[in-house]
């Protein structure tokens, strides 16, 4: 057996990767923050046009914010092409964008459709977005030429934004909704009410409830004004709302997910036990633990590690609760140890997580018969043997129609199929979550594949916002490899929180479920001068089980950090270079995410901290 079988981590990159494990999140507006007022900027049309740009300002995070056009045909046939003009002032760009090609002239901006989304339906729309900075907002607008607004009716303007609604008579089942008209110059026929950003109604009057719900669970709620001649208004703020019910609140930090990845492999050359969630402080402040990694081979999930899983015996010192293993006990290893921590800490839910770097490999092959994969690891995980210490699945599939370690080339559609077959086989009262990709670039990973759709199916997503870069470009240049923010000469655009996040939003995934990435590990070159960002380097500084990553318990003393960018810290120290979090980037970073409604935070992985547990108590603290 290895001394330390080398990390299986996530990324998201575009060149191959070495080990590691990785997530990330970046710029969402929070669920109880209303959405700025969709507007149609333009002058009055001298002509009817068959389409209309209406401008979101979706997110705004200080130093940034996420903007989305959204096109709309209004005509009777299809729209081959589009392409929105607008001015912003002096002092507001665009960063980065995604599902559009954006360019300028000064401060004339243009956006064209990709290859793949110029054609659009009467009567359907589309939308893209982008991250900017700057306090300006888009003025003359133009589509295709022509006035933004799309009027039929010379000088009809379209309605003005509801108020934003407010709830009354929750139950755990239903929502009553209220809201203030809309006026318009030729009158408000109806409006269409949006849950968590898509329609489910079309009313007269002003109010709604909603039904069929579920106990114990987060709603936003939006409203949106149609004249006479349907031209939609701006969206009204959104309100958010939890049902009653559903056993929640005995969970540390309120509502939020503290998760935290636990590795098989870790009992080895770490030396790192169950016992040690314990004596750490950690047990007591996280909710949630994925056990990572169950395989994914042969169109089904089966055993990483069976020695570490349940057949390891456990000395009395070892065990969290001080008692020896037996030769003849059924169930051993750290399946035994995690039924005795949940016994202890009952808060604890634990999922078991299959994939990862090394093995989704097999996802492939396992999409091809989505259910009889799904019967496979539903059998594993429900085992008589270990039942009671799980109470879901996690799927880390790096990545689903794009490149990892492998390549995938199962469709954009692949990912929603395996969510839907896990939900149906797992049901309602398991959880059913996915570590996803963070590459936040246009064209990227979560453009490759239908995060939105599939997030209707799971949970939640643990959004791998670190190994954004690192020293597998050996020469440099440096850069934090969990930057949560762009920042001046940051290498890739897209490649920070911020903008996965901001991307996944605009796909549709509720900010509710979506986690924040924590690494509690640094990356890092050697043969480097320059303290701050942006240095060349020789090659990938020394580490204790592979060059160029280190555990922050060892780098907080052997190179503590001399600065922070983009929200989190870098050292230079000698000729080597780091960056990693320490617990007051964390306390930021848990800030940010709380600002943007995030479900929470999760952490690769738990035995890079220190003994005393400071990287989950910020986590922790930073929730509550």
């Amino acid at each position: 057996m290895s001394t330390d079988t080398p990390p299986r981590r996530s990324r998201f990159r575009w060149i191959p990767l070495r080990s590691g494990r990785s997530k990330v999140i970046a710029g969402l507006t929070a669920l109880a923050v209303p959405f700025a007022a969709m507007v149609g900027l333009a002058t009055p049309a001298a002509a009817a046009t068959s389409a209309t740009a209406t401008y979101t300002k979706k997110s705004d995070w200080g130093s940034g914010f996420e903007g989305q056009w959204t096109v709309k045909n209004t005509g009777t046939t299809a729209l081959s092409s589009w392409t929105i003009e607008w001015d912003y002032p002096a002092g507001t760009r665009v960063n980065s964008a995604w599902d559009a090609t954006v360019t300028n002239s000064g401060n004339r901006w243009t956006a064209k459709n990709l290859g793949w989304n110029g054609s659009i339906a009467p009567g359907a729309s589309l939308s893209f977005g982008f991250n900017g900075s700057g306090p300006g907002a888009p003025s003359g607008c133009k589509l295709n030429g022509a006035s933004c607004d799309g009027s039929t009716v010379p000088g009809d303007n379209p309605p003005t934004a509801p108020g934003t609604p407010t709830t009354s008579d929750v139950t755990n089942t239903s929502v009553k909704l209220s809201w203030s008209a809309a006026t318009d110059d030729k009158g408000v026929k109806n409006y269409d009410v949006l849950r968590n950003g898509a329609k489910i109604a079309t009313v007269t009057g002003t109010t709604y409830t909603n039904t069929g719900l579920t106990a114990g669970t987060d709603y936003t709620y939006a409203v949106q004004a149609r004249d006479t001649i349907d031209q939609l208004g701006p969206v009204s703020g959104s309100v958010s709302v939890r049902t009653t019910g559903g056993g929640g609140g005995e969970e540390p930090g309120g509502d939020k997910i503290n998760l935290g990845y636990f590795t098989n492999w870790g009992v080895y050359g770490r030396n790192y036990h169950v016992k040690n969630l314990v004596t750490s402080g950690t047990a007591a402040k996280i909710t949630h633990i994925n056990y990572a990694f169950g395989n994914v081979q042969g169109g089904k999930c089966t055993i990483g590690d069976s020695y570490a899983d349940y057949d390891k015996a456990y000395t009395a010192d070892q065990s969290v609760d001080g008692k020896a293993d037996t030769w003849d006990q059924p169930l051993r290893g750290n399946f035994n140890q995690l039924r005795k921590l949940k016994a202890q800490y009952p808060h604890i839910k634990v999922l078991w997580s299959f994939g990862g770097w090394t093995w989704s490999g097999g996802f492939g092959q396992a999409v091809q018969n989505p259910a009889a994969f799904a019967q496979s690891c539903y059998d594993l995980v429900e085992d008589p043997r270990w039942a009671d210490v799980f109470d879901g699945i996690d799927l880390d599939w790096e990545y689903p129609n794009a490149c990892g370690l492998t390549c995938d080339t199962s469709g954009p559609a692949a990912i929603k199929t395996m969510a839907d077959a896990m939900r149906a086989k797992f049901g309602p009262n398991n959880l059913v979550t996915a570590a996803i990709t963070a590459d936040g670039s246009s064209g990227g990973k979560i453009d490759a594949a239908d995060y939105g759709g599939a997030a209707q199916s799971f949970d939640w997503y643990n959004v791998m916002t670190y190994d954004f870069f690192g020293a597998w470009a050996n020469k440099g240049p440096t850069a934090p490899h969990s930057p949560l923010t762009s920042y001046t000469g940051i290498p890739q655009q897209g490649f920070t929180s911020a903008d996965a996040i901001a991307k996944l939003k605009a796909k549709g995934v509720p900010a509710k479920k979506l986690l924040l990435g924590i690494g509690f590990y640094g990356r890092g070159w050697t043969g480097v001068t320059q303290a701050a960002p942006g240095g060349t380097a020789t090659g990938a500084a020394p580490g204790t089980y592979e060059a160029g990553i280190e555990d922050y318990k060892v780098l907080k003393s052997t190179c503590p950090a001399t600065g922070t960018i983009a929200g989190t810290a870098y050292a230079h120290c000698g000729t080597n270079w780091w960056s990693y979090d320490t617990p007051a980037t964390i306390g930021s970073k848990m800030a940010w995410a709380k600002s943007q409604g995030l479900g929470g935070a999760f952490s690769w992985e738990f035995s890079g901290d220190t003994t005393n547990g400071e990287l989950v108590s910020a986590i922790s603290n930073g929730l509550k």
